[in-house]
């Protein structure tokens, strides 16, 4: 859990009079609402309505439109947020409020991406949504208001502490994998499979290294045929491709640092040959290193994503 990084989060404070309904924007990040006080229901097209009651904490796949509703009875279609108009982007406004009185439900409400190492966006690949339910004693509902708070007054630092924050209630979800029975926890069996969770570490800790299934698996003492199995099980994809996802990230990395030479970040990526690093990173981000260098370099504070066509085996760094 340890090498988990949210690296980016929006959060507001989203009040809903009583019988209030909120149309929730699509988003190509995942979103978070936590019930800070009150009761309502989360309304998706293809799930179960998801009640909500203080201290439930609910992570929605990226790209579904959702209605939020402070009844716990609602008779709102449940495609109303599929309506462009009036649909609310979490994060866009310090505090949202809708309808009249006061408000009978509560929440924080944003979008965010958690990164498992470099390569892994933990959340993005969700079938159906997360729902958990805490207690005042986890006292999530104060750092969740310390994150709006840090966001909400633009200091120097408050992105990262905001991000700091949201890991601490990530991390608090993912200590359930080791006893919560929900479908969700298999989407992180890396975490309850201390080998596959170590010989991903050693990767992110050493993209350099010469690695392969074999010096993986013996380091983790798995034979190679079940560590092919688990690792596969737990990332959807074998140990080689995940490990060329690793070095291709890190190479961008330092390529957008422009500290070192072309050469000097083949090498960092394991790459002995500086053609087949290029050739790789070109299939993975669609520009030659060079280019990616100069385009990071024009625009510092964006990042290309990898493409997502699947690279071949047949590429050996």
């Amino acid at each position: 859990m340890t090498t988990m990084d949210v690296t980016f989060v929006t959060l507001s404070e989203c009040a809903l009079a009583a019988g209030a309904h909120m149309a929730v924007a699509r988003t190509n990040a995942s979103t978070i609402h936590y019930c800070l006080r009150g009761a309502g229901v989360i309304l998706l097209d293809d799930e179960p309505p998801i009640r909500l009651t203080p201290h439930t904490l609910v992570i929605v796949p990226p790209g579904r439109a959702m209605t939020i509703a402070a009844t716990e009875y609602p008779t709102a279609p449940r495609n109303a947020a599929k309506h462009g108009k009036g649909a609310f982007a979490p994060g866009s406004l310090r505090r949202h409020t809708v309808g009249d009185g006061e408000p009978t439900l509560v929440l924080a409400c944003g979008t965010f991406r958690a990164n498992y190492g470099p390569a892994l966006d933990l959340f993005a690949s969700l079938a159906t949504s997360i729902v958990e339910t805490f207690d005042v004693h986890d006292q999530l509902d104060q750092v969740m208001a310390y994150a709006m708070a840090e966001l909400a007054a633009q200091d120097v630092g408050g992105g990262p502490m905001s991000a700091a924050l949201l890991k601490l209630v990530l991390l608090a979800l993912l200590r359930r994998c080791l006893v919560s029975t929900k479908a969700w926890v298999e989407r992180f069996s890396i975490l309850s499979d201390p080998p596959i969770a170590r010989a991903f570490a050693e990767m992110v800790s050493r993209p350099s290294s010469p690695h392969t299934v074999q010096s993986l698996s013996h380091a983790v003492g798995l034979s190679r045929s079940a560590f092919m199995a688990r690792f596969s099980a737990a990332f959807g994809e074998s140990p080689m491709s995940l490990l060329r996802r690793v070095r291709m990230r890190h190479a961008a990395d330092l390529l957008a640092a422009n500290a070192l030479s072309i050469d000097q970040v083949a090498l960092n990526a394991g790459y002995q040959s500086r053609s087949s690093f290029t050739r790789t990173f070109r299939r993975y981000y669609g520009s030659d290193p060079s280019e990616y260098r100069a385009q990071a370099q024009r625009t510092p504070f964006s990042s290309a994503a990898p493409a997502e066509d699947a690279i071949e085996e047949s590429d050996a760094a």
